[in-house]
């Protein structure tokens, strides 16, 4: 179900706002995604095919140590395949480069929650 035009203003003012103050967990928390690369899918699948051969080899053998070797070789092929790569792909920037936009006269939505917040505290001592 998509937003109403006044919940997209909202939720916009409210983004700018976390971008405006506070950059340090926008660092943190959002920027950079990462994905597997191909050839570690594509290797991780292997791994784990051969790892389902070695326990079925295992089991039809009744030997223990073989059916826990393809247990494992199964579970790093299925790591392998899942684990993002080490090397960080640039995503889709924060609007950190945007121009600097000008102060205008009314609180914001993140400052008329502020107040708000605060006239509570204050009326419940």
């Amino acid at each position: 179900m998509p937003l109403s035009e006044h919940e997209q203003r909202l939720l916009d003012e409210m983004e700018r706002s976390l971008y405006q103050n506070d950059a340090d967990f926008v660092a943190k928390v959002g920027g950079v995604r990462v994905r597997p690369s191909y050839r570690s899918v594509v290797l991780g699948i292997l791994l784990a095919v051969v790892g389902v051969g070695v326990l079925l080899t295992g089991v039809f053998l009744q030997l223990i140590v073989v059916g826990i070797l393809g247990f494992v070789l199964m579970l790093a092929g299925v790591l392998l395949a899942i684990t993002p790569s080490r090397v960080k792909r640039a995503a889709a920037a924060a609007p950190t480069e945007q121009k600097p936009q000008a102060k205008s006269t009314q609180p914001g939505f993140m400052d008329k929650l502020n107040e708000r917040w605060e006239k509570r505290q204050d009326g419940d001592h």
